[in-house]
């Protein structure tokens, strides 16, 4: 008798979540990324199954040094649109390092992970700051070097 594979489900709560602490200085933006949402995930660890919540906290700092290659900084475009006729705002890449640095990154992982509800738990284990300082001093991180 042959026997079958099975795949695992773990209860959430048997998933120990750690926290870990990125600096994004002059990190490629798209590779920080994908590093990130990895381990969001939980695909990094043995316990990864697919439609559930396994992975980890991630703190990034420094997020205004990112690095973008080749002519992204030119060519890449945020768009927004009112709803009203003529209500189209376009910003560059470089005009939202300097507005608001976060949203780059978050926005990044947020189009690695999934599109349903699992993707809009996910993202929230991600927090992004823009300088050195971060309020998750007590949650005790570990710096991740990709």
């Amino acid at each position: 008798m042959k026997q079958e594979k099975m795949t695992r489900f773990i209860k959430t709560e048997d998933a120990d979540r750690k926290w870990y602490i990125v600096d994004a200085n002059d990190q490629v933006l798209g590779r920080l990324a994908s590093n990130i949402a990895t381990i969001i995930r939980g695909k990094h660890k043995p316990i990864f199954t697919p439609n559930m919540d396994t992975g980890d906290f991630v703190i990034v700092i420094n997020a205004e040094k990112v690095k973008l290659t080749g002519k992204r900084a030119f060519d890449k475009t945020y768009f927004s649109h009112s709803g009203y006729p003529g209500g189209v705002k376009t910003i560059t890449i470089t005009e939202m390092l300097q507005n608001k640095p976060e949203f780059v990154i978050e926005n990044a992982v947020k189009g690695m992970l999934p599109k349903k509800r699992l993707g809009r738990k996910l993202i929230k284990k991600l927090k992004v700051y823009a300088g050195d300082n971060h309020p998750h001093t007590a949650q005790q991180p570990e710096t991740l070097s990709f």
